[in-house]
């Protein structure tokens, strides 16, 4: 028993020292960086949605959530221009974000001495996917670079389908498509696929703010995506987005409905909605066994904001 104590003791003290010597700025910087969010942390910082908002961010509408962050500031947070292992598996998961550099022999160095001295092993482009979770997506800027730029192959792929579930978004290359796509239930969106190996980068920062393409990304954000691109949802923001999104889905449903059986007419439904239109849509949430039910507090909340 005390074999056994001690050896998960040891394993602790190891996972907390890849966590702080896998990023480059203090756990304290990160919380700072992301003091909206007033949820759970994993253990380097990152914030924590839930596991019930990452299922329900499943059934998200893209171009809906775009026009909620938008309509609250978020302006930044969507890039397109993707390649595709598959166009019709979204990947929908927590952001675990890494950022690569051209490689310069004395950081690339230091990086690398101080990595391995404390755990990691291979070259760098293999650590984040070492600190990678069920339901993470992996997220790494390489500066767009496509030949040389290529982040993983099969193997690697393998891998972080296995810890995560889910895929990554890189803004550089992959390697090895055909093996890839044979990967059930993993995707990758990429800027371009390419036969070469990963050369002259380095990794400069893990779970630390990094860029997409015109997105900028924080560690723990919602990532989200479709055939039209990839959508970084703030953490502190995602359980609103999610609400409000479900609601504008509820409610173009309902209105739909309405409609063919001639019920109201399509000015009472895409207007400010009476009382009598308010307790019906309650009411039919409930006799069609939607998964979005409110209540009538939170219906009028919803509909005061004008977001939909």
């Amino acid at each position: 028993m005390k074999k056994f104590t001690l050896s998960v003791l040891f394993c602790l003290i190891i996972s907390s020292i890849l966590t702080v010597y896998g990023q480059t700025i203090p756990r304290e910087e990160l919380i700072f960086l992301t003091s909206e969010w007033k949820g759970e942390r994993f253990p380097d910082g990152r914030p924590r949605i839930s596991d019930d908002l990452i299922r329900r961010a499943r059934n998200l509408s893209l171009e809906d959530a775009w026009q909620i962050m938008n309509n609250e500031g978020y302006s930044n947070q969507f890039e397109g221009n993707w390649k595709m292992v598959r166009d019709d598996l979204p990947i929908i998961g927590r952001a675990v974000t890494a950022t690569f550099m051209p490689s310069r022999p004395d950081i690339e160095k230091n990086i690398k001495e101080r990595g391995w001295k404390n755990g990691f092993v291979g070259n760098t482009n293999s650590w984040p996917i070492s600190v990678l979770q069920k339901d993470d997506v992996y997220v790494a800027d390489c500066f767009g670079k496509i030949k040389g730029g290529t982040m993983i192959g099969d193997m690697l792929a393998t891998s972080i389908y296995t810890k995560t579930g889910t895929g990554v978004i890189f803004d550089a290359a992959a390697r090895d498509l055909t093996d890839i796509s044979e990967i059930k239930g993993f995707n990758a969106y990429v800027r371009d696929f390419h036969p070469s190996f990963l050369v002259e980068v380095v990794l400069t920062g893990l779970n630390t703010p990094t860029r997409i393409g015109e997105a900028i990304v924080l560690p723990g954000d919602l990532v989200i995506s479709d055939k039209e691109g990839v959508l970084f949802i703030p953490a502190h923001l995602a359980e609103m987005v999610i609400a409000t999104a479900e609601f504008m889905s509820a409610r173009a449903d309902f209105s739909k409905a309405m409609l063919k059986e001639g019920r109201y007419s399509s000015g009472q439904v895409d207007s400010q909605w009476t009382d009598d239109i308010k307790e019906h849509f309650l009411r039919w949430l409930k006799e069609t066994k939607s998964e979005t039910q409110m209540t009538r507090k939170q219906l009028d909340e919803f509909m005061s904001k004008r977001t939909w």
